[in-house]
């Protein structure tokens, strides 16, 4: 035991001291086995010259790392670290570096087991943490300083060009400006497939990576992960904001105006597409730079840096499928369906791992719904042809603006024909028959035409809807109580049909319908002469004029100016929009007219001659007569004078 001398003593000590002097006394326990003795000598030596050395390096790691603090030293106005250069950097983390292998070496040797190890191990640990603050703040730092300007990153893909809509069905249909009308859609131009860009400046990737590298090693894996997603977040919500999209409820899409919806859906439809293919493969591209291809904390990161932003695509997508569904938003929802189902591939790649699993399941979810809404809006389109009545005829017996929308919206459906051959379905036992002209409406055929089983979706549904405007127009004719009119209206109508499929990708609908419906312009144009000129030409047939004399042949020519002058005030209103069939209605007319008018008077003629008031009967030659029938289907009134024609 210590007598009270050595305990005074001791209690002077210091608790290294009072450690050496503990392993003295066990020494000199030993002594009797000097090899004993030696061993312990020799590991006492030893550690003491560890401890030493570690001590040293933590000192000067310590020293480094504590030179440049935390974000307070950054507010006090020192500079960041990466702004002194390379050599500053380096040697920073050099520091950092060597603090982690001595942390590794403390606790690889059996030295952490008495109190000088485990504060050398505490030490060394909390400058660790120091450190790794200050990286993350770097990493953050250069993050949001290297970024590249978006804007201009974007500037050569935001003038991609979307689809064309047409004019609101539930509208007015009386758009002229609908024929000229180019569907420039066919998806959206892939010049920018595949293509990635530098999100930021590739100088710092490799100081990136450095960091990045070090907090792993050091387990800080999970703050530099939430250090990248949090700025990379915000960069990627600027790209949405320079491509025009933004956040929207439900709710709000479903208040929004027509004209401002249409807008957005567009904007929608360019935009996630260059998100897709240019910054989210340009993200993945950065985060394999910094944490390594075949690293799961760079999926980690990626996911938790690209899922928001994904989601707001494909929920303003989900918003317009489970909207209210009516004829003018097909061409939108076609055109998102289309571009979201070209780019399923790339979000499935993209988001392939298990924590992105949600995404890719949402963007086949939501391509549903809007297949889906494709279908029920197909169905809205028909309907509301079917519930367009009206109880006035037409004016003037021209085209009518059903059928200008009708045609002009199936035309610019056909650029979506493969879409929506899987879309749409043949119906069984719906409208009647496609071939089958409709209920008064002359045809060459009759009404036995057969129905190919051959034909695809996208024209079994064409040709439906075709049959239904048929229908619809053949009722608005029975309006007329002309039946010239009558006639002249479905002349006009068919005529601009006809043309419209042959002028366009709706000649799919066949050779054989263009023929049916060829025939049956020229049926009506028939019956309207018959209808209008059979009265007229009925004044000049010389049945019984023999026996009548001059006194007949007045009363024949009194007739024929009434009848003519009758048809010409009331048909110079009428019109005939497409210059090629009025000129042809015109040149028939006039072979019949004028043809009959010369015949009459060149062998009836003479029983006026020497009368004073041949003029009054013989009011036009055969030549004015030619004139004044180019004057019909105009479109402006006209009357003639009661005492003489134009000569």
């Amino acid at each position: 035991m210590l007598d009270q001398g050595d305990k005074e003593e001791r209690s002077l000590q210091t608790p290294e001291m009072v450690s050496d002097l503990e392993m003295k006394m066990n020494m000199t326990k030993v002594a009797p086995d000097s090899g004993s003795y030696l061993s312990v000598v020799n590991q006492f030596m030893q550690k003491k010259g560890v401890v030493g050395e570690m001590e040293e390096k933590l000192a000067f790691a310590e020293e480094k790392v504590w030179g440049w603090g935390t974000a307070a030293s950054v507010a006090a106005g020192q500079s960041m670290l990466w702004e002194c250069g390379a050599e500053e950097a380096g040697e920073y983390l050099q520091a950092v570096d060597d603090i982690q292998k001595l942390i590794e070496s403390l606790e690889s040797l059996s030295i952490t087991s008495d109190q000088e190890g485990t504060d050398i191990l505490q030490r060394a640990d909390s400058v660790l943490q120091t450190a790794m603050v200050r990286l993350e703040e770097e990493f953050s730092y250069m993050l949001v300083q290297s970024r590249q300007p978006l804007e201009l990153e974007l500037s050569s893909f935001r003038s991609s060009e979307g689809y064309v809509t047409e004019e609101d069905f539930s509208g007015c249909f009386d758009d002229d400006s609908i024929d000229d009308s180019q569907v420039k859609l066919e998806g959206i131009a892939n010049k920018f497939d595949e293509f990635t860009v530098d999100l930021i400046n590739p100088s710092v990737i490799q100081n990136l990576k450095c960091i990045a590298d070090l907090m792993i090693q050091s387990d800080h894996d999970l703050e530099c992960c939430q250090a990248y997603s949090s700025i990379r977040r915000d960069a990627l919500d600027e790209g949405l904001f320079i491509l025009g999209i933004q956040k929207l409820s439900i709710e709000e899409v479903e208040k929004m105006e027509w004209e401002i919806l249409d807008s957005y859906i567009k904007k929608w439809i360019r935009a996630i597409k260059i998100f897709v293919r240019v910054l989210l493969a340009s993200e993945k591209r950065l985060c394999n730079q910094i944490f390594g291809e075949l690293s799961s904390l760079g999926n980690i990161c990626f996911v938790d840096t690209a899922k928001g932003a994904m989601l707001q695509l494909l929920n303003f997508g989900d918003a317009i499928a489970i909207g209210r569904r009516s004829p003018e938003k097909l061409f939108g929802i076609l055109g998102m369906h289309d571009v979201l189902q070209d780019l399923l591939t790339d979000i499935e790649t993209l988001f392939s791992e298990e924590n992105g699993s949600s995404v890719s399941v949402e963007a086949h979810e939501v391509l549903l719904r809007l297949g889906e809404s494709v279908r029920g809006t197909f169905m809205e389109f028909e309907n509301a042809i079917e519930r367009n009545v009206s109880s006035t005829p037409f004016a003037r017996g021209g085209i009518h603006p059903l059928t200008k929308y009708v045609m002009n919206y199936i035309k610019t459906l056909t650029a979506f024909k493969d879409a929506l051959d899987l879309l749409l379905e043949i119906k069984e036992g719906g409208h009647e028959s496609p071939t089958v002209s409709s209920s008064t409406t002359a045809s060459p055929e009759g009404s036995n035409g057969s129905f190919s089983k051959n034909l695809s979706p996208t024209v079994h549904n064409l040709l439906e809807v075709v049959s239904m405007l048929e229908s619809n127009l053949d009722m608005r004719s029975r309006l007329y109580r002309d039946d010239a009119l009558q006639h002249f209206f479905l002349m006009n109508n068919i005529h601009y049909m006809v043309q419209k499929v042959k002028s366009s990708d709706l000649c799919l609908l066949g050779e054989d319908w263009i023929r049916r419906h060829n025939r049956k312009v020229q049926v009506h144009a028939t019956n309207y002469e018959r209808a209008s000129w059979n009265t007229v030409l009925a004044w000049l047939k010389d049945d019984g004029i023999g026996s009548g004399g001059s006194k007949a042949v007045k009363e024949r020519l009194k007739g024929f100016n009434f009848s003519f002058e009758e048809i010409y005030k009331n048909q110079t209103s009428w019109i005939v929009p497409d210059p090629g069939l009025r000129e042809d209605l015109q040149i028939s007319i006039s072979l019949k007219v004028v043809q009959g008018y010369r015949t009459f008077t060149g062998r009836l003629g003479s029983y006026l001659d020497g009368t004073r008031s041949a003029d009054k009967y013989m009011k036009y030659t055969a030549e004015d007569l030619e004139t004044l029938l180019l004057d019909l289907f105009e479109g402006s009134p006209r009357s003639l004078n009661s005492q003489r024609g134009r000569r």
